[in-house]
């Protein structure tokens, strides 16, 4: 679709690589309502951007439904939906204080992989209703993953599974999504500069930066909001998953 067409919804908006890719669809000319769980940071994105927000869980299926209708009404319409919201769920499977507690193991699948499925059926079922445009195109799903799920670190069991399964599910979904000409893509981000590194001791950074091939340093918000929009504007990009990190392959720690 043409950049001008976009009428996308982001989840994980107020922060991070979702806010980097709702600045860059607006930027071309698109429309954008920013969904997140954290009310202030999203009041505050959205006044500066002069959007829509609306705060919602993406593990609630019922409130994820209404929201998207809600967003579809204030957009004229929705053609995209590009899922960014997640959590590291960092830990070990055998820890200092015991194993890791189910919950917490469950909670990152439920968010992460759960939480993109969630948006994505809800999406879909509004998009199927869009009249189609060139090659009969309603609407396009992407969702981030991430090379954790292909080179999961030592206390990343629950993060590389929940980014596995996002993985995973992206080709079947778009095979059957093929009939109402929605497209579903996945980005697979390596080691980005997100406000989760903000405050990281100096050296620490410098050899995360160092692991990096080429070019040595973290990956910018506005690369993987490129990422997206070429997603958007490429049809023939459909049930892939796009790595975008430097050439890095994670070590075992």
């Amino acid at each position: 679709m043409q950049p001008d067409q976009v009428k996308a919804v982001v989840t994980g908006g107020a922060s991070g690589l979702g806010l980097a890719v709702a600045e860059k669809l607006l930027a071309d000319g698109g429309q954008v309502v920013l969904l997140d769980v954290n009310q202030a940071a999203g009041e505050e994105q959205a006044a500066r951007l002069g959007v829509q927000f609306l705060r919602v869980d993406v593990t609630d299926e019922e409130a994820i439904s209404a929201t998207l209708e809600l967003a579809s009404s204030a957009l004229g319409g929705l053609n995209a939906a590009i899922s960014c919201a997640g959590v590291l769920g960092a830990g070990r499977v055998l820890g200092r204080d015991g194993p890791m507690k189910l919950k917490s193991f469950a909670t990152t699948v439920m968010i992460n992989l759960v939480g993109s499925f969630n948006v994505a059926k809800a999406a879909a079922n509004l998009m199927q209703h869009n009249a189609p445009g060139e090659d009969n195109e309603r609407g396009v799903i992407i969702n981030t993953a991430s090379i954790a799920a292909y080179e999961g670190q030592i206390g990343q069991a629950a993060y590389a599974a929940s980014k596995g399964g996002v993985v995973g599910m992206t080709l079947p979904m778009a095979r059957e999504f093929a009939r109402i000409g929605v497209r579903v893509m996945t980005v697979a981000p390596g080691v980005f500069h997100t406000p989760m590194v903000d405050g990281m001791p100096p050296d620490v950074y410098a050899s995360l930066c160092a692991q990096v091939p080429f070019p040595s340093r973290l990956g910018a918000a506005p690369e993987f909001a490129d990422t997206v929009a070429f997603i958007l504007s490429n049809r023939y990009l459909n049930g892939g998953t796009i790595r975008i990190d430097g050439a890095i392959r994670l070590q075992p720690k």
